[in-house]
């Protein structure tokens, strides 16, 4: 099949015509069958033992022509077309840095399964809407540290971003570290622009850098920062191993919306609030929408018709079965 690599037919139902070809073969060997009679003599004496000619062995070429011809035929209806094409591009880039919280907090299960890992999950598609972007990974608890730098290789920072979970680093909330570090990956960038996504369900009480003296920071880099809140209202079920297994207790929803807020204000991005599955996937289609990049494509497509060379390869089959079946197998015996 191999010369039909890079063709496009306009007419591809044509090739349902290639049905007629097993059927047309069918009819020639019933059409011969009939030809085959008996004779009775008295004797054979009278009859001199003829040499089978060679011709007549061939005598079955004629329909290996015409069934060919007919497929070429068929392939030619079809318009096969060579395709040549390319596109013109101009993007304006797009930095964008995920800072996660994976404190012990965010195994509380108003999220399902958990906060964590249904963080990790709606990221993740996220990312895979992304293609054309730049994305990184900071993840920070009681300090942060970066997971994945910016890169284009999506795969690479999904199989990281699958990765993480609680315990990674020690035990806490470094809201100001963890939005310090991802800016600080954001410092060199040339993008038209430079975003962060911060995901956290607690307030900050660990860390040197207060939230707000690191959203100044992002404020310098222009930096615009999307903040997100996880979290129930109320309290939140969380799990605590035991002796007996695990046992859940309630867990008090303690989000500091206010710092969240000053935030993504100062460096003009938003503020979100998640308390399910549901708004926080709703929230990435909203930061999604915000933070499109402005693509303006020229594509060009060149086809060149190939049809002609299989109607002549069509005919001079016919020709040539006409021609054989007229001269060189005129009155070939059976």
């Amino acid at each position: 099949m191999s010369w039909f690599k890079g063709i496009e037919f306009a007419h591809p139902g044509f090739f349902w015509l290639l049905i007629i070809i097993p059927l047309m073969i069918s009819w020639y060997i019933w059409k011969q069958r009939q030809l085959q009679g008996n004779l009775s003599v008295p004797t054979l004496k009278g009859f001199t033992i003829l040499k089978k000619s060679k011709v007549a062995r061939f005598r079955h070429v004629g329909i290996v022509l015409r069934s060919l011809a007919l497929a070429a035929l068929i392939v030619a209806m079809a318009r096969p077309q060579s395709s040549l094409s390319w596109q013109d591009s101009t993007t304006e880039g797009i930095d964008i840095m995920i800072a996660s919280d994976i404190s012990g907090s965010m195994l509380a299960e108003d999220f399902k399964p958990n906060r964590l890992e249904a963080g990790k999950n709606i990221a993740i598609d996220f990312i895979k809407n992304r293609p054309n972007d730049r994305i990184g990974l900071v993840i920070f608890s009681g300090e942060s540290f970066t997971q994945c730098p910016l890169t284009i290789d999506h795969d690479v920072l999904i199989n990281l971003y699958a990765d993480i979970k609680n315990g990674m680093i020690e035990d806490g909330t470094a809201i100001g570290m963890g939005l310090a570090t991802a800016v600080n990956r954001l410092r060199g960038s040339e993008a038209k622009s430079k975003v962060v996504i911060l995901l956290t369900d607690g307030s900050n009480n660990s860390g040197s850098i207060p939230p707000i003296t690191a959203a100044e920071i992002a404020k310098q880099f222009n930096v615009r920062v999307y903040t997100v809140g996880l979290g129930t209202n109320g309290y939140a079920p969380y799990p605590v191993q035991t002796p007996v297994g695990i046992q859940y207790q309630r867990m008090k929803v303690d989000i500091d919306e206010g710092t969240l807020s000053k935030i993504a204000t100062i460096t003009g991005g938003k503020y979100f609030r998640a308390t399910d599955n549901e708004t926080l996937k709703q929230i990435y289609i909203q930061i999604d929408k915000l933070e499109k990049a402005k693509i303006d494509v020229t594509q060009y497509r060149r086809k060149t018709e190939m049809f002609l060379p299989w109607a002549i390869i069509a005919l001079i089959l016919l020709s040539l079965e006409f021609l054989l079946k007229n001269t060189l197998f005129k009155g070939a015996l059976t």
